[in-house]
């Protein structure tokens, strides 16, 4: 999972970090080769960024280590790692691609390059996102898929500078911090939505929405610290009544509480029009099992122990969403008739969830084929498809709104596989999907 806390350590004297110390601590993720060569990495960053201040006054290469950090929490292969380290040095420092291509190799060395052009795209304008049509923000786009297309880890390299970036957006001036909450709520989050990487995608989202709806923001955090400790026991009694239940069974699970998402929360009080006290997802447990027999095993014993509340509950196991997402939801009135939120799912389900495309590496080191990444970037290919096929900005904009926003529409083909379609597709879409 992606610590909110990162593991770089940044000494008493403002500006500096301790390599050491942070290497010392990633030391049980990497062999010993690999790890020599993320600690060489790192060294090369520390010189290049050397009297670089970020606006926080913190050393810059404190920037990059992080964003490393953050890439050692979803498990990615040290290539990657590596690359983050030195994601900046190309166009901020004097350090040359053919140097880095040389000492670490040419697959960190194209990350690299990856991860530079996608910095170098024109300023977003959220006003090409608000539908009109603007050739250069369809390029930016494009040229965006054509990185992540070729090497989908440059992305998730960005995606991790862009988390660390909006943890760190206080001390930026407040038109810059608007400027950016809404781009990271317009791309990146959906990208990492897209991608099935929740952590990450929450995580945008509530800081997004904290810059560009502060009022709000303040106001939903409130109401949860304010009842942090009732909801707390109630969770606590749930969740002691359903570990009881399980063991009868023979069903030994992980039972947890969930975390709550401010921006979700709001969405949801949006969309259907109701107070904080009315939505189910404030109080939320999540159970981890073994494997799907026992997901619908403990779904029955939970809906004979508390009444469900008709309308609520979601079977994504049988039916995933369009990034994979696999799990079932339901919603039940518990203890005291008050409403629960209750995620069901095997533990590679919550392992897929929370890493998305970032778990393929893991597989990949197994020597393991991984049949759901290559389904996660086929969307990209078809839109970089769509581009060659038309030169309509405007058109191409829409196509990657419909294909990376969340308004997604399923039909069954006549062989039972569920489609997932972009919303207001048409049946000659659904012919060039199947």
């Amino acid at each position: 999972m992606v610590s909110v806390k990162s593991r770089v350590p940044v000494s008493d004297q403002i500006g500096e970090v301790d390599l050491n110390a942070w290497l010392a601590s990633i030391s049980d993720s990497y062999p010993e080769e690999q790890l020599e060569i993320i600690a060489r990495a790192c060294a090369l960053a520390a010189k290049a960024h050397h009297g670089q201040l970020r606006a926080s006054g913190e050393a810059y290469v404190g920037h990059v280590m992080t964003v490393a950090d953050i890439l050692v929490d979803l498990h990615m292969d040290y290539e990657t790692v590596s690359a983050a380290l030195l994601h900046d040095v190309v166009e901020d420092t004097s350090v040359e691609l053919t140097e880095i291509e040389r000492d670490f190799g040419l697959s960190t060395a194209r990350l690299v390059d990856g991860v530079t052009k996608m910095s170098s795209l024109p300023q977003y304008r959220s006003a090409a996102g608000e539908g009109s049509v603007d050739a250069q923000h369809a390029e930016s786009l494009r040229k965006m898929l054509l990185a992540m297309a070729e090497d989908v880890r440059v992305v998730l390299i960005k995606l991790a500078d862009r988390l660390h970036n909006m943890r760190t957006l206080n001390f930026l001036p407040e038109y810059k911090q608007v400027r950016i909450a809404q781009e990271t709520k317009d791309i990146y989050a959906p990208l990492a939505n897209r991608l099935g990487i929740w952590q990450i995608k929450w995580e945008l989202e509530d800081l997004s929405f904290r810059y560009l709806e502060p009022t709000t923001y303040k106001q939903i955090a409130q109401l949860l610290a304010e009842r942090r400790l009732d909801r707390q026991q109630f969770i606590d009694e749930v969740v002691g009544r359903l570990t009881s239940e399980l063991e009868q069974v023979g069903i030994k699970g992980e039972i947890q509480g969930r975390a709550k998402h401010i921006y979700s929360i709001w969405r949801k009080m949006r969309r259907k029009d109701v107070e904080f006290d009315k939505i189910f997802d404030v109080r939320a447990v999540r159970i981890l099992l073994d494997n799907v027999a026992q997901c619908y095993a403990a779904l029955g014993i939970v809906h004979s122990l508390w009444p469900p509340i008709h309308g609520e509950f979601d079977d994504y196991i049988a039916t995933p969403k369009d990034n994979l997402y696999q799990s079932l939801h339901t919603a039940i009135y518990g203890p005291g008739g008050r409403v629960v939120e209750v995620q069901i799912r095997t533990h590679e389900m919550h392992e897929h969830s929370e890493l998305g495309v970032a778990a393929h590496w893991r597989y990949k080191e197994g020597g393991k084929h991984n049949a759901a990444f290559e389904d996660r970037i086929a969307w990209m290919r078809q839109l970089l498809e769509w581009k060659d096929e038309s030169d309509d900005a405007g058109d191409f904009i829409d196509r990657f709104k419909a294909e990376v926003f969340e308004d997604r529409v399923y039909v069954m083909t006549p062989m039972g596989k569920v489609m997932d379609l972009p919303q207001g597709a048409t049946p000659l879409d659904f012919a060039y999907y199947v």
